[in-house]
């Protein structure tokens, strides 16, 4: 005798008659409700909220970017498995009127003389090292030599976030400052009322905010370099932008995407484009036209880019990358009064602590364009000014210090990002592979044309940028060897440095061991929500750069 509880196929219709009972119940029920709440005051938009909240897809976890960043620095140490070592001879200016040659085998001290750098085929003016400006070791063309590999295995690896922490302590200590400014500010509730001010004076011209501030953003990191003191905006940019309705990739695509278009247009940079022109021996001034030209194109396509993608979310925040892959993201920073119709004027303290916090950001600035001041200096004013700060609110020294710390302990996991992602870099030289990278990819494009040639070199340094986010650093370490190569293919010096400023200010969006993964931290983005945003707009910059680099070569 056959039970009526082994059959299978009984139970199987039971469940999918069960299933649409439940189906149908649900959407009378919607329908029911719709109806009711449609004769409520703003009943259906609530309703309609709520729904959508309850249907939106379950978001997958998307790794930190600590895990992302230890990730690469697991594949930079198996590539020191795969990758012959190798390294070119370099040459810095010692203390003192004389050169330091270092070679594997040792340092050899040689003549501070133009003649010993022609004779090296280092086309770089010898004034250029007496003034400071090349200050970093420059590779030697034609000096590569391969070594005994340096395999790194598992305790390289956990030495490098460690190394990259202590190489980039100076950083890490300015964002630290930083967020014991800003709380300190913050909790003055100066910020909260300045910014409720401007956004009611700005009401109904929210485009222009973003036509403004990514232009400035975009001129001082083409003029002087801005890049790690955007990360001091985002506290105040972030509630202003949702305030006016963008989600939290709009501030970012400001801020970041702002400063990175500096690097890619830069026309008087002094930490690419200056250092790049002396390590090529041309002057900086060959083809400055020519990039401000870019820095116009680059920065009007990049403001459109971002109003389109703000307006279409102001319209439907679901279409929102942040919400479609991350969800509902709480904004890590106090929101804004929303009152339409209500707008206080400024009490004397607050426009006192207001003028206090601008003029913070106006020396900061004057400081790095004027003074030659860099992060000791930068970190050593907003120290000052939150001291100024706890002067001007009266804070006992105890209340003071509790708020400093705290703002410190805000920006710690940004000023860990920081040194990891240094660590990449401390693996692939410590693996001597940084130099052979370098050495094949300038043996691959020798015997280009000129046009493929330089396409090439705009990619491969779309590529190097992944290993080496400093400008200053790929500059000294590339030109002098693609330099010298770009001479027996007819290329100009200029167009070399412009396919190394297109390359890094391309890949610089996205690259893990730039400054995008401690500016995402900062807005609780996910890499994953940044990339569905930015591609479309790296395309769009490929194309454009690559133009203009063809171009390039018959102007």
């Amino acid at each position: 005798m056959q039970f009526i509880f082994f059959k299978p196929q009984i139970y199987t219709d039971c469940f999918h008659r069960l299933k649409d009972y439940l189906l149908n119940t649900l959407k009378k029920s919607y329908s029911i409700l719709t109806t009711i709440t449609t004769c409520l005051p703003a009943g259906r938009s609530a309703f309609h909220k709520n729904y959508l909240l309850l249907k939106m897809k379950k978001v997958k976890s998307v790794p930190s970017p600590i895990t992302i960043l230890m990730a690469i620095i697991v594949l930079a140490a198996i590539a020191t498995w795969l990758i012959p070592a190798g390294k070119y001879n370099t040459i810095t200016k010692s203390e003192g009127e004389s050169f330091t040659l270092s070679t594997p085998k040792g340092d050899t001290s040689l003549a501070f003389t133009q003649h010993l750098l022609d004779s090296l085929q280092i086309k770089i003016p010898l004034e250029k090292f007496a003034s400071g400006a090349i200050r970093k070791p420059v590779s030697i063309p034609g000096s590569y030599q391969q070594l005994e590999r340096n395999k790194q295995g598992f305790l390289q690896i956990l030495n490098a976030p460690i190394k990259g922490i202590y190489d980039t302590i100076d950083i890490i200590l300015f964002i630290l400052v930083i967020g014991g400014f800003m709380h300190v500010f913050n909790e003055s509730g100066a910020m909260v009322k300045g910014l409720t001010s401007l956004t009611h004076t700005m009401k109904g011209k929210e485009s222009w905010l973003i036509i403004i501030l990514t232009f400035l953003f975009s001129f001082g990191g083409a003029s002087y370099g801005m890049a790690e003191e955007g990360l001091v905006f985002y506290p105040i940019m972030v509630p202003l932008f949702l305030a006016a309705g963008y989600d939290l990739i709009v501030p970012v695509a400001v801020i970041f995407a702002g400063t990175q278009l500096g690097t890619l247009s830069s026309f008087s940079n002094p930490f690419s484009v200056i250092v790049a022109s002396n390590a090529a021996g041309i002057s900086w001034q060959n083809g400055i036209w020519e990039r401000i030209i870019m820095f116009v194109l680059s920065t009007a396509l990049t403001i459109g880019y971002i109003i389109r993608y703000g307006n279409k979310i102001k319209k439907d925040p679901t279409a929102s990358f942040v919400y479609k892959v991350d969800g509902n993201v709480a904004s890590p920073y106090p929101g804004l009064a929303t009152t339409e119709n209500v707008h206080q004027s400024l009490d004397v303290k607050t426009k006192l602590l207001l003028v206090l916090f601008i003029s913070t950001f106006l020396i900061m600035i004057f400081g790095v364009v004027k003074l030659e001041w860099w992060l000791p200096e930068m970190t050593a004013l907003f120290l000052g000014a939150s001291i100024l700060l706890a002067v001007i609110l009266r804070l006992n020294e105890k209340d003071f210090i509790n708020q400093f710390i705290k703002g410190a302990e805000s920006l710690l996991s940004v000023a860990f990002i920081v040194g990891v992602a240094r660590g990449v870099t401390i693996i692939l030289n410590e693996g001597k592979i940084s130099d052979s990278i370098l050495y094949y990819s300038a043996k691959m494009v020798g015997g280009f044309p000129p046009v493929l040639f330089i396409i090439i070199l705009l990619a491969l340094y779309m590529v190097f940028t992944l290993f080496i986010s400093s400008s200053s650093g790929m500059a000294v370490l590339t030109m002098p060897i693609i330099g010298a190569l770009a001479i027996l293919v007819n290329v100009p010096g200029k167009e070399v440095v412009n396919a190394y400023l297109f390359g890094m200010g391309i890949m610089g969006f996205i690259t893990p061991t730039g400054l995008i993964l401690p500016s995402l931290a900062l807005v609780n983005v996910s890499f994953k929500a940044w990339m569905k945003f930015v591609f479309p707009l790296l395309l769009m910059l490929f194309i454009l750069c690559a133009v203009f680099l063809v171009g390039g070569l018959y102007w």
